[in-house]
């Protein structure tokens, strides 16, 4: 397989920080079980690098949400703005909203800074149930935010609670999916996690291009563990597509990504609900980019 430059630039970063970092250690650590914190960090930096603009102070933990405060949009876009006007962005990923005027803020940020590359996660419903947007912002999240997005992420409870009607098997994903793009969506990712009955996960990426759409499938991984999954997958397609790769190869090399992650914390037992996914189970390197 031929790699492109930037796929050398990668493998290039990645070796030179195993051998210089790892492999000398390699073997000890093998022999003392452990793998010391400054390794753990030298490859957490080897990313993307996230800065966040806070939409809503929440009170949850592994079992439910039970309080939401959403900042005020004044707050909101001026964060937007110090981090966009200083260090600029490859790509932007929007998760939860929960009022209209936090749509219509963030809306305007986006047009203002011309913003790339945008990855919307129409957060509606924690894992555990609880709601996490008011009923009027569903419609101000499709007018507003479905045309300045490269692609969107519903899971099938939101694509439902989008559509006004259940989704509750593949040939239903099909139809749906078709439906979010005829609402204004550029490319919809259709995350089918929630059939659970499948031995395996499918997720649909459909386009406007008329193709058929991409399946992308994983086993299912036997876990409670899927506490902000859908969250890190749009942030994971957005880092993809912040170092250069095209939709359909960053929503594939997403989705792998938290599987794996998913995997690795299969077993952890973090409080009396749903766990959180492993992170750091495989890190990717770091690439300087001019804005």
């Amino acid at each position: 397989m031929l790699l492109t430059q930037d796929q050398k630039m990668i493998r290039d970063a990645v070796r030179a920080f195993a051998q210089e970092e790892l492999w000398p250690h390699a073997a000890q650590w093998d022999r003392d079980h452990t793998f010391p914190r400054q390794a753990h960090k030298g490859l957490a930096a080897l990313g993307c690098y996230g800065m966040s603009a806070l939409t809503a102070l929440t009170a949850q933990n592994t079992c439910g949400v039970t309080a939401i405060h959403a900042a005020p949009t004044a707050i909101l876009t001026a964060q937007i703005d110090a981090v966009v006007s200083d260090i600029g962005a490859h790509a932007t990923k929007v998760g939860m909203l929960h009022s209209v005027e936090t749509v219509q803020a963030v809306a305007a940020a986006i047009r203002q800074h011309a913003l790339a590359h945008v990855v919307l996660d129409p957060v509606m419903v924690s894992n555990a149930g609880s709601p996490l947007i008011e009923p009027p912002a569903v419609a101000a999240l499709v007018r507003e935010l479905f045309p300045l997005a490269e692609v969107i992420t519903p899971n099938l409870d939101e694509a439902a609670m989008l559509l006004g009607r259940p989704v509750t098997d593949v040939p239903a994903m099909h139809t749906a999916g078709q439906a979010l793009l005829a609402l204004g969506a550029r490319a919809v990712l259709l995350k089918g996690g929630h059939l659970g009955a499948n031995e395996a996960v499918h997720d649909l990426l459909f386009t406007a291009s008329g193709q058929p759409p991409l399946l992308i499938s994983h086993p299912r991984v036997a876990t409670r563990n899927l506490h902000g999954a859908g969250c890190t997958l749009s942030s994971a397609i957005a880092a993809f597509l912040a170092q250069g790769q095209p939709l359909a190869e960053a929503v594939q090399a997403g989705c792998d990504f938290v599987h794996q992650a998913i995997a690795a914390g299969a077993a952890v037992r973090t409080g009396h609900g749903n766990g959180p996914l492993n992170h750091g189970a495989a890190p990717l390197p770091m690439r300087t980019l001019a804005l």
